[in-house]
């Protein structure tokens, strides 16, 4: 890994050119973190802004978005998903910006019938164009508890961890070719809605109505290690010398950690289709490195 006095003109020429973040300095409260956007009182806060529910009825589904834009954050959510039978519900939760070519980092978890395995969907989307889903099984039950899910976006790669355990790294290979979101910032979103038609066995099992509404919760958000803002007319950059997540990317450990989920759980890799991608695999899955 290169020393701060590489990174540091790397990291000024990717904020610089943006020029308006701040260091966020907040965790937790959902009343000074997010608005609810949709769901017309589906979604709501408790526990004086420490617990946010969304739901899902035969009228209507519900979600939020975060007050701040990100460009480079750890950013962390414990979920509990819907229990139950599930199947026919997705809750999304990511990071999106905002246009055609969009950028976007996806964790979505596909409901499914009472006793099978919720499904973690997780995409990158680059200048609008996405195709590269992972899905994972969990090895524990997410509808029993709350589980900490986190992307980890910096300047070298994004990080997609379950309690702090790697599921998916997307590397950025730029010089390959291969485009990175690295300019656009982006908002947290986050919603419980109806996706029968093929969230659940591709679509063959609908929702069973009979066990609404269904409901999602939210705990402890945590900002504080991402460079953010909250208006057109305040900023400044990100500190290299301070931000170490900055640069982190895997260690021997957490790669390890990264293949037995891999190994276990993983139930579909765009990389490893190779029916989908006759011509050839997309650049990043054959680089090695």
């Amino acid at each position: 890994m290169a020393c701060f006095a590489t990174k540091q003109p790397l990291l000024l020429s990717l904020l610089l050119a943006i020029g308006f973040f701040v260091v966020a300095a907040s965790a937790g409260s959902f009343y000074e973190s997010f608005d609810i956007t949709w769901g017309n009182g589906r979604a709501n806060i408790f526990e004086n802004g420490q617990l946010l529910t969304c739901t899902l009825d035969k009228i209507s589904g519900s979600g939020f978005q975060s007050k701040k834009e990100y460009l480079f954050g750890k950013i962390d959510m414990k979920l509990k998903l819907v229990k139950g039978n599930s199947a026919g519900t997705v809750t999304a939760y990511y990071l999106s910006s905002k246009g055609a070519t969009w950028d976007e980092i996806d964790f979505e978890f596909l409901g499914n019938l009472t006793g099978q395995p919720y499904t973690i969907h997780t995409n990158v989307f680059t200048g609008g164009k996405g195709d590269r889903e992972m899905q994972f099984h969990l090895w524990f039950d997410p509808t029993a508890d709350f589980h900490t899910y986190t992307v980890h976006w910096n300047p070298l790669n994004i990080i997609f961890l379950v309690d702090g355990i790697p599921i998916r790294v997307f590397k950025n290979y730029e010089k390959y070719g291969v485009p990175y979101p690295k300019n656009q910032p982006m908002q947290i979103y986050s919603s419980l809605w109806e996706a029968d038609d093929w969230a659940t066995q591709g679509g063959r099992v609908k929702i069973d109505w009979s066990n609404a509404p269904f409901s999602a919760s939210y705990r402890d958000f945590n900002d504080q290690s991402s460079c953010s803002r909250t208006s057109n007319l305040t900023w400044v950059t990100c500190d290299p010398n301070n931000n170490s997540w900055m640069w982190t990317s895997l260690s021997d450990r957490q790669y390890g950690q990264m293949k037995w989920v891999q190994d276990d759980y993983m139930i579909y890799n765009y990389c490893t289709d190779y029916k989908r991608f006759p011509q050839g695999l997309p650049k990043e899955c054959t680089k090695l490195e």
